[in-house]
């Protein structure tokens, strides 16, 4: 059995080798905007755990847990089905009555950005609460702590934003601010792991933080995401919101881990009731598998060396565009280091061509471009007729929806492809001046 294990596993190796990519040929090669770097140990891992029939979460699933906290410094991770159902869960989880005074009740107000993707608002949205949106500064694309710190009315309860493209927002001043006035921060960290600011990883200053693990993110594990936090409190209520809302800690598989299953006696069920069907949460299935994990665990062992690559690739990127008229180029936030999800670019209002026609130029390249996500969020249908509050101007969010989008810079392009895009930015530019 061992001997055709070795067998297989080989087989699939040597498969990978023969269907690895063609040489790059510009213009007919797709250059796509993200993606994941997938290489043999990661196909052997998915077929390594296919061979156990590891199909629900079990043991894989708890090592990357562990795994990924101490890659964090944070004490608790737990895997979900996706990144939005994380900021779900985070968002969800300061509403437990077990947070007693603290909880967000609905009506309370959460302090958020315009310029997004949708799922860092839609929780707050889904649980009753009222977001205020803030405006971004151009170039770092992050809101400010000076913006937020005049959004936050006497309703204000929380705070909920994401680190832009990978560019960290100033999060020890935001967490600072949120301490001063008793707010949770929750850290949309889905497109920054591996970022740094002054020295710390992005994730580690809130309360709570999350990441998605779909394709065109740091690392993948197909779909997937992951709630962290250091509080041992608060990631107890994920665990419970995230697996159905009970009361039992039991892993699948296992019972009577407290050794007390029949001895409980909690809400106005009889004494005795079967603990792994007390429900202390209004909750949710919202756990991934040992596929997606046995993925994860291949792919964190190379998270160091894919944030650098995106590191180089966005210099590359920003040397080969500087100068270049009518285009705002990105900058990191003072004191990042961002390992950038994407390279944003924000035509100006005064150039002397548009977003539409470089985006066009770009995509008839095979060029991969996408927009800046929602752009500005309150312009969206499904806003339209939802309660929410505006603090200051939406000016910038309102020209990112109109001029800014943004190209790869992931592990999986090669500096042929960077400068192929770069040159064909140059090229259209200087033949809209002309």
């Amino acid at each position: 059995m061992d001997g055709s294990r070795a067998e297989i596993l080989e087989l699939v190796r040597k498969y990978h080798r023969v269907t690895a990519r063609d040489e790059f040929v510009p213009g007919v090669t797709p250059v796509l905007s993200s993606g994941a770097a997938l290489d043999e140990d990661d196909r052997v891992a998915l077929v390594e755990a296919a061979l156990d029939l590891r199909i629900a979460a079990g043991v894989s699933s708890r090592r990357f847990e562990r795994e990924f906290a101490a890659a964090l410094g944070l004490r608790k991770a737990h895997l979900t089905n996706s990144g939005s159902s994380a900021n779900l869960l985070a968002l969800s989880a300061l509403t437990s009555p077990a947070l007693e005074d603290r909880r967000l009740r609905p009506g309370d107000e959460v302090v958020t950005v315009a310029a997004g993707f949708p799922t860092t608002v839609n929780p707050i949205l889904q649980n009753g609460l009222v977001p205020v949106f803030v405006d971004v500064e151009l170039g770092t694309y992050n809101a400010t702590p000076e913006r937020i710190a005049e959004a936050i009315g006497p309703r204000t309860r929380a705070i909920m934003i994401a680190h832009a493209l990978g560019n960290p927002f100033a999060a020890e001043e935001i967490a600072a601010l949120a301490e001063q006035h008793e707010l949770f921060l929750v850290e949309d960290n889905c497109d920054a792991v591996g970022s740094t600011y002054r020295g710390r990883l992005t994730g580690t200053f809130g309360d709570l933080c999350t990441v998605s693990f779909y394709p065109a993110h740091h690392i993948t594990t197909g779909e997937g995401g992951c709630v962290l936090t250091a509080n041992l409190a608060l990631a107890r209520i994920v665990e419970q919101l995230r697996d159905w809302g009970r009361d039992c800690w039991c892993e699948p598989g296992e019972d009577n881990t407290c050794f007390k299953r029949f001895d409980y006696q909690l809400g106005t069920l009889p004494h005795g009731y079967d603990h792994k069907y007390i429900f202390s949460h209004v909750g949710y299935n919202l756990k991934s598998t040992d596929l997606q994990a046995a993925l994860g665990l291949s792919q964190l062992s190379k998270l160091e060396e894919f944030g650098a690559a995106r590191r180089r690739n966005w210099r590359r990127m920003r040397e080969a565009l500087d100068g270049v008229p009518g285009l705002l180029l990105p900058e990191p936030t003072p004191g990042a280091d961002p390992s950038w999800f994407g390279f944003v670019l924000t035509v100006l209002p005064d150039a002397h061509f548009s977003r539409a026609g470089l985006v066009s130029f770009l995509e008839s390249r095979r060029i991969g471009t996408r927009r800046f996500f929602g752009g500005n969020l309150t312009r969206h249908p499904a806003y339209l007729d939802r309660e929410f509050r505006v603090s200051g101007d939406l000016a910038n969010s309102d020209l990112i929806t109109e001029n800014t989008f943004w190209v790869g810079v992931y592990p999986g392009l090669s500096t042929p492809m960077i400068d192929y895009v770069a040159d064909s930015i140059r090229e259209y530019v200087a033949a809209a001046g002309r």
